[in-house]
């Protein structure tokens, strides 16, 4: 098996319910393509480097993923035709870093 790191960035207006359905399928379409979800992470609401179809920002969900070419395959497959999806990237990685949060909120942080 191999480790990857698979971000989405949906549209601007989708709202935390969307978010929630995007999270499940994109979960489901993992798991049924022999893929394993390690970790998953909402990053939330951030701005764009640059216009992409006509929105400023974007929200960010983040798949740590363990699967094969396959999973990928069919994973990105999905994502194309998928309106409320504005970009996606996937990182094959060596092994996976579970510790870090790099977009914790600072007062999550501070607890």
């Amino acid at each position: 098996m191999n480790y990857y790191e698979h971000t989405l960035v949906a549209r601007q207006d989708t709202s935390p319910s969307q978010i929630k359905q995007l999270e499940d399928k994109y979960k489901k379409i993992i798991e049924n393509n022999d893929g394993n979800v390690v970790k998953y992470e909402s990053w939330g609401l951030m701005n764009l480097s640059y216009l992409i179809k006509k929105n400023k920002k974007g929200n960010y969900l983040h798949f740590k993923i363990e699967g094969n070419g396959k999973t990928i395959k069919e994973l990105e497959k999905t994502e194309k035709i998928d309106k409320n999806l504005l970009r996606f990237l996937t990182v094959k990685v060596k092994k996976l870093d579970l510790e870090t949060n790099y977009f914790k909120k600072s007062d999550e942080i501070k607890k």
